[in-house]
């Protein structure tokens, strides 16, 4: 038995005999330390066998199995409870434990405001970590009810998927009672307890009926429907809330969703509840979302910021309907949930919201994820090897999420927008309240499309790599006389592409000729373009139908060089950055030139999403892929940050000092940043100068002691920790890699100090850590959790050594026979990472 490390073998076997789950779960959580956990489970077993119930803690005190006392003198948490020779029928089991409180963003989590001492608690259960607050069969396909009954502090309040009634208990506590009558995996269950302040509205519109809306929803035709919205975070936040907002956005996603998925939201409220010290972007708990409260702006933040919480608004909500109402059976389908609501998201956001060029963000951040993940020697599959959980958890990544997303873009292009949400809507309909496959969604989108789609399926999805699409024509007295789109790649697919044809009118680059066709095979013949003028470059994804890298002709690769700001729409110019900045990562286009680019386009770039992106990318290009002797001598890029930070408009200033403060900062920049440090009110932006001036060595300790006076927030008490951790000095650097590896700091505490470990021009100071990893790797995998032991080894990778050496050591490490699966593919995506910025380093000084 593999209880921590559940095994996909066992969780089948294990679904196979056991049904009809119902827990009762008693909680206490009126303690700093530790909380008491009871569950009584009632299960059904469907014939005589042997199974286990999952438990992770460190204090197992009692277990009775139908009234008889189990041996628990055993009890080891990766092997969980026995549960041996159980006879056919009903059954029930009392399990009473206590468990610390998480650290790390897993399972019951306590963070305590730094601001004012109150403590906040969340969970945090996906992928199978329900088994550290209570006694489960975790995994997604044994599916149960539930009622809950949790006793707090007076003042405090529980925050569950159901409404909550309350009873006054002794001691200065109150005893809170909730139910889930529908059957819900474990992973989606949530408590939040604190004194957390709250926010009500409510969403108020019709269901859309369609053809595949069940039956049972005939009645509600023309009705409107009531959702209770509420919104919760930290009282010493609550002030910065914009509650407003996020209630027009979370109302503009039910309209989308209540308007296409022809069945309504399926449960009684919608919380979101914005916690301290989340690992993630949020989580789709069912009614009780919860969302990492840095999306809580308590400064300035960018465009770029409010659209991807918005995004992130929008993803957490098409998982009630997909993950939520119809779950998987098991993670081998975790790209389809993911890949879903990443999909769901960028269409809501772009028919429903302001963020109307949602697509274009999508092309440049989502796209860009999974093209990197895709070339990294441990690509996978989409859908992909689910063998155990932490095979599992390695799967988070840009293939379940962007490149998954990007292939249902394509799809929907194939079998056409109405015949796809008509597949979806089919899909609801049939498993709803059940587990489901792909092979399920997929028959839904055949019968609504007409389409055998059997070949995509082994095209798209047990595949790996990107495609390239390039343009091969001939040019006769100023018009195509042969065109055709070349695919080159290891696999070749089916795409569904537009070939967008663009030139230079007036000074303004146009579109002016457009058609969209089927691409198999390695060359396709488009003879509808024939004859038509020639134009000044070529864009063979055109409107981004598909998932392919573009080969830029060499004329067109000149033209976008030259005239990058004069493409008027926002989808064709941010494929044009897309292509160079994928050049650019292949050491086609040397760093230094990508980095040109950006300089003369950046000014004219009118979506703030892929302004923020470019600079971003530029950024890396600098630190990671130009030569290091041309990039400590040239200023070009400082100069024009620094140009855009003191002289653009407030929003668009922002981006540009955003990236400025990741640089070498020149004399100038200095300048610029310590009368920000002075001047400002808005204290992230004093942060942020204040960390580059620590990392440059021009202010000390002190400096940071000030500023925390200013602000004693939460947030304010990580910026600390973060530009202490940043400062120039030798002896700084290996106290915290010291500390860093021991793995006693909180996950949001780890967070800051890597980032301050490695920000400014570090590489020298931490030199003396290049074999570091290599040492200590082993034992930090095995001792500490994996969010904790991926988050701390991936900061203390030497990224910062790119020389052959390092990638030696890397290689001696990786022939090692006893890594475990997941920290082996770690560490062989961070060499890879090592590898190619050490190629376009050496590309770019040639």
């Amino acid at each position: 038995m593999t209880s921590i490390n559940l095994t996909q073998a066992e969780a089948e076997a294990r679904a196979e005999l056991i049904d009809a789950v119902h827990y009762n779960v008693t909680l206490d959580v009126t303690g700093e330390e530790r909380f008491s956990t009871t569950t009584v489970v009632s299960f059904t077993t469907r014939g005589a066998g042997s199974t286990f119930i999952d438990l992770r803690t460190d204090r197992l005190d009692s277990a009775l199995l139908d009234g008889a006392p189990l041996d628990v003198s055993g009890y080891e948490a990766e092997h969980g409870i026995p549960l041996t020779d159980l006879d056919p029928g009903e059954h029930i089991l009392q399990v009473v434990a206590t468990a610390p409180y998480s650290r790390t963003g897993e399972g019951l989590h306590r963070a305590v405001d730094a601001s004012d001492g109150r403590a906040y608690l969340y969970t945090q259960f996906e992928t199978a970590d329900a088994k550290r607050v209570f006694a489960c069969f975790d995994q997604p396909d044994i599916k149960a009810t539930y009622d809950f009954k949790v006793t707090t502090r007076t003042g405090d309040v529980l925050i569950t998927n159901e409404p909550v009634n309350y009873f006054a208990a002794e001691d200065d506590t109150v005893e809170h009672h909730s139910s889930i009558d529908y059957p819900l995996s474990t992973y989606l269950i949530a408590f939040c307890v604190g004194p957390y302040t709250q926010v009500n509205d409510t969403w108020r519109g019709r269901l859309t009926l369609h053809p595949e809306t069940p039956s049972d929803f005939s009645q509600i035709e023309g009705k409107e429907i009531e959702i209770p919205l509420s919104i919760y975070t930290r009282a010493s936040v609550a002030d910065s809330l914009d509650a407003e907002r996020l209630f027009t956005e979370t109302k503009q996603g039910f309209d989308f969703f209540h308007r296409n998925f022809g069945v309504p939201y399926p449960f009684t409220k919608y919380d979101q509840v914005f916690v301290p010290e989340f690992n993630a972007g949020a989580m789709e708990n069912a009614g009780c979302v919860t969302i990492r409260d840095e999306y809580v702006f308590t400064s300035d933040a960018t465009h770029y910021q409010y659209e991807r919480r918005a995004e992130t608004i929008l993803h957490e909500m098409a998982h009630m309907w997909f993950g939520d109402l119809v779950t998987m059976e098991w993670w081998g389908d975790l790209w389809l949930n993911e890949s879903f609501a990443t999909w769901s998201a960028a269409i809501s956001q772009a028919e429903q919201t302001q963020y109307d060029t949602a697509w274009v963000t999508f092309a440049n951040v989502e796209k860009a994820w999974a093209y990197a993940q895709d070339q990294l020697p441990t690509t996978h599959p989409i859908s992909t090897d689910a063998s155990d959980i932490e095979t599992v958890e390695q799967n988070f990544d840009g293939i379940t999420y962007a490149k998954g997303a990007s292939v249902l873009k394509q799809l929907q292009a194939y079998v056409g927008r109405e015949n796809f949400f008509a597949g979806v809507r089919r899909h609801f309909a049939a498993h709803a309240w059940s587990n489901a496959t792909f092979e399920d969604l997929l028959a839904s989108l055949e019968q609504a499309s007409g389409r055998d789609l059997s070949f995509w399926a082994d095209q798209w999805l047990k595949t790996t790599g990107v495609n390239v699409l390039s343009p091969a024509f001939e040019i006769t007295d100023g018009a195509y006389s042969e065109f055709a789109v070349r695919q080159s790649g290891e696999t070749l697919r089916t795409h569904r592409i537009a070939v967008g044809v663009y030139k230079l009118i007036d000074d303004v680059v146009r579109r002016t000729h457009r058609v969209e066709i089927d691409v198999d095979g390695d060359t396709t013949a488009v003879p509808s373009l024939v004859g038509v003028e020639a134009g000044d470059f070529v864009l063979v994804n055109d409107d981004d139908l598909t998932y392919a890298l573009l080969d830029l002709d060499d004329a067109s690769l000149d033209f976008i060089v030259a005239n990058i700001d004069k493409i008027t729409d926002p989808m064709a110019r941010t494929l044009c950055w897309s292509a160079a900045w994928e050049m650019t990562r292949d050491s086609f286009m040397p760093a230094r030139e990508f980095i040109a680019l950006v300089i003369r386009g950046a000014r004219a770039e009118t979506e703030m999403a892929v302004l923020e992106r470019i600079l971003g990318q530029a950024v890396q290009a600098l630190d990671s892929f130009a030569d290091p002797a041309w990039a400590k001598a040239d200023t070009t890029l400082a100069t024009m940050l620094l140009d855009g930070a003191e002289n653009a408009a407030p929003e668009r200033a922002l981006v540009y000092q955003k990236a400025l403060a990741q640089i070498r900062l020149t004399e100038e920049a200095a300048e610029y940043f310590s009368s920000l440090l002075e001047s400002s009110e808005d204290a992230d932006t004093r942060w942020r100068a204040l960390t580059a001036l620590v990392a440059r060595g021009d202010m000390d300790t002190a400096a940071v002691d000030k500023q925390l006076e200013l602000d004693p927030s939460s947030s304010g008490a990580l910026s600390a920790k973060k530009a202490l951790a940043a400062r120039p000095s030798p002896e700084v650097k290996a106290a915290l890699v010291d500390a860093l590896v021991a793995g006693d700091m909180s996950n949001v505490e780890a967070r800051h100090q890597l980032a301050g470990l490695t920000f400014g021009d570090a590489a020298e100071l931490l030199a003396p850590f290049n074999s570091t990893y290599f040492e200590v790797a082993v034992d930090v995998w095995e001792r500490l959790s994996t969010e904790m032991s991926s988050s701390i080894l991936t900061g203390i990778y030497p990224s910062w050594d790119v020389t052959d050496e390092g990638i030696a050591r890397a290689d001696e490490f990786l022939a090692r026979q006893d890594l475990t699966p997941g920290l082996r593919r770690q560490t062989m995506e961070l060499r890879d990472r090592q590898a190619r910025a050490l190629r376009n380093r050496k590309a770019d000084a040639a």
